[in-house]
């Protein structure tokens, strides 16, 4: 039969993906056999244990040979991509996780199809009142636990070329190119130089990067700066690939197109953001990279002490106690101490509306003392609010006049300010009068005739009354003369406060960072009592923030919602996205909070830390039966007493230490959070 070749879908699921393992696609079918096989080996193992009535009407040695039937296809087959990985480890001297599970398992698996074979032949020390001791359903068992365990860590680290491509979407595939002679064609985007007049229509994103030649508008440009209102362009004035037009038409002079465009350098932070991020420091492979050594090496002293000095037939004695030690050792309860864990704060923290994408987030969330957090749509509600409604002197309307006025004559209007302004006179129940002679001039504002009387509403200059700290202003003129002003926020979420206080009281210092002005920015940071602030950053400047925090040895977690957090979100070492925001932001991120609350983040911050101690419990209860009962297996009590631990010992110790990891690790379905 041909190979495949090497580029087909088979052939690349067979290629290394994440530690070192094939593609999840070539994992799952191994997992689904080791399952149905598993279950009958422990059933066999266990089921004189169980009902030793019936399971002591069969011959010990036709049982025996159905577990080696049974648990040879999963270790052989199912887990071959873990003993390749195992075989990696041993010829590169790069130990693991993978070389202590599979030396034990194999120890296991070796000394129980020994048992089953030659038996008979063992010394009478090392029998049970059912022959030779056998260790097949600690085979399978823990290897169907291993893969389970990586297929899950592999869907989490999966998440990046969804991001990239919800990145890549956001430019249209078509641009509308003008001719010398004025002629409109659409033209495919990659054919598009720079030099070249397009024209963006309203509503459309805009394709490349360039300067408004003719016309004008209101550009949403919350994927640069996470702002929810559009910035007014006029002729002249620069926009940037991706971002939205929303009212006017205008002609744009290409500029930067392609791989030179804003959008594709937010696209390359998000790709070396993600590729950069370093392998995940396991707890449980910095204790196997000395653990495994040290069971290597009991095993082949022990083996050279019985084979000099031990009692005939001292090889013999000498191989068993050496498999014996490997046995004893084997992690069994290492293989369930972290992704039992894992698998139950995932699921205690759906509950929470804590979402966990990436497993690993947990361990480094628990340890993270820097957050830096985006403004809009995170610490705020995400979209402007009529916050004052100021009467003009010499003017006998009353706020709520003035807020009806205003609001019918925006009523016809998309643009979010009007949208915010319809809205506060719709939660005050004010009946909206009819609209004649509608007007919109893009980044001026609007008029209409309302009620008779000639109404304008246009953009205001800034204030330095500090009721206005932060806010867009909007001026509501009548029949040509003032009559009021609006001032519109982005405000704080109700939750928001607290939650910053308990984050900094668990010891994180809290910085924000975000694409808004800084009067705006100095207005939040000093109702939260924040212990940063950064204005008017650029989604390239908040990945370079992170990662000057991440060189002072910070430990930092980010957490936005907009696409321009994409790039920090990733860099960071935990990303966290609001279920609020940016599909972009969801996909970079680790840990998503299902309602965009901040109250969320802090019981996502107390489940880490939770794990993580559940976790430090888990692996010290894990290797404690390990190093009780080495010096037992390795024959240390025999010059004294001759006596030799016996294999039942050693499966109860492996049994126990296995039901005490999953115990503890199931704790964490009552934490409080």
């Amino acid at each position: 039969m041909p190979r495949s070749s090497a580029t087909s879908p088979d052939a690349q699921a067979q290629e290394p993906v994440y530690m070192g393992l094939p593609h999840e696609r070539f994992l799952r079918p191994r997992l689904w056999l080791a399952l149905v096989l598993s279950g009958p080996v422990l059933g066999l193992a266990m089921g004189a244990m169980v009902a030793p009535v019936f399971f002591h009407r069969f011959n010990p040695q036709t049982l025996a040979w159905a577990q080696l039937l049974l648990t040879t296809p999963v270790f052989f087959w199912a887990g071959a991509p873990l003993n390749r990985r195992w075989w990696k480890s041993i010829r590169e001297r790069d130990t693991n996780m993978f070389t202590l599970v599979i030396t034990g398992t194999g120890a296991a698996y070796g000394f129980s199809v020994a048992a089953t074979v030659f038996g008979d032949h063992f010394p009478a020390a090392l029998q049970t009142a059912h022959g030779a001791p056998l260790y097949f359903e600690a085979t399978a068992f823990i290897t169907t636990i291993v893969l389970l365990g990586q297929i899950l860590e592999q869907r989490a680290h999966a998440r990046t070329d969804a991001a990239i491509r919800a990145l890549m979407n956001l430019a249209p595939k078509t641009a509308h190119r003008l001719a010398a002679d004025g002629r409109e064609e659409d033209v495919a985007l990659e054919t598009v130089h720079p030099g070249d007049r397009l024209r963006v229509r309203p509503g459309e994103s805009v394709p490349v990067d360039g300067r408004i030649e003719s016309g004008g508008s209101d550009v949403d440009e919350s994927m640069l700066t996470g702002e929810p209102v559009p910035v007014a362009k006029r002729a002249g004035d620069r926009t940037s690939a991706g971002t939205l037009n929303t009212t006017g038409s205008f002609v744009l002079v290409a500029e930067r197109v392609g791989a030179d465009t804003l959008l594709a350098q937010i696209v390359r932070l998000v790709e070396a953001a993600q590729e950069s991020e370093a392998p995940i420091a396991r707890l449980a492979d910095r204790v196997a990279a000395w653990f495994t050594p040290f069971v290597l090496g009991a095993s082949a002293l022990t083996f050279v002490a019985w084979a000099l000095v031990g009692p005939e037939p001292r090889l013999l004695h000498a191989l068993l106690n050496a498999m014996a030690v490997l046995i004893i050792a084997c992690p069994c309860a290492l293989g369930l101490a972290t992704p039992v864990s894992l698998v139950t704060a995932i699921g205690r923290g759906a509950q929470a509306g804590v979402l966990v994408k990436d497993a690993a987030a947990l361990e480094r969330l628990a340890q993270s003392d820097t957050l830096l957090i985006d403004k809009t749509g995170t610490l705020t509600a995400g979209s402007p609010r009529v916050t004052v409604v100021e009467i003009a002197a010499g003017t006998t309307l009353t706020p709520d006049e003035l807020l009806t006025f205003a609001a019918a004559a925006e009523l016809p209007s998309e643009h979010p300010l009007a949208r915010a302004i319809v809205t506060a006179a719709q939660e005050r129940r004010l009946t909206l009068p009819v609209a004649a002679n509608f007007a919109a001039e893009p980044g001026v504002g609007v008029s209409a005739t309302v009620a008779g009387r000639k109404i304008t509403v246009t953009r205001a200059p800034e204030s330095t009354d500090v009721r206005h700290a932060g806010a867009t202003l909007v001026a509501v003129t009548l029949d040509g003369a003032l009559a009021g002003t609006l001032a519109l926020a982005d405000t704080i979420k109700p939750t928001t406060p607290a939650a910053i206080r308990e984050l900094q009281r668990l010891g994180l210092r809290v910085v924000m960072v975000t694409g808004d002005r800084a009067s705006a920015a100095q207005a939040v940071a000093d109702t939260l009592k924040l212990d940063g602030h950064h204005a008017g950053i650029t989604p390239a400047r908040k990945q370079e923030l992170v990662c000057e925090h991440r060189a002072r040895s910070e430990h930092v977690v980010f957490a936005g919602d907009g696409l321009n957090d994409a790039p920090a979100l990733a860099a960071a070492e935990v990303g966290i996205a609001m279920g609020t925001g940016t599909d972009v932001a969801m996909e970079s991120a680790g840990i998503v909070l299902v309602k965009g609350d901040l109250a969320a983040l802090v019981r996502a911050v107390h489940l880490s830390r939770a794990t993580l101690r559940i976790i430090k419990q888990n692996l010290f209860w894990a290797f404690a039966y390990n190093f009780a009962g080495l010096p037992l297996a390795a024959g240390a009590l025999y010059p004294f007493t001759g006596w030799l631990l016996h294999p039942m010992f050693a499966s109860v110790a492996m049994s126990l230490s296995s039901i005490t990891v999953v115990s503890n690790a199931l704790r964490l379905r009552r934490v409080r959070l």
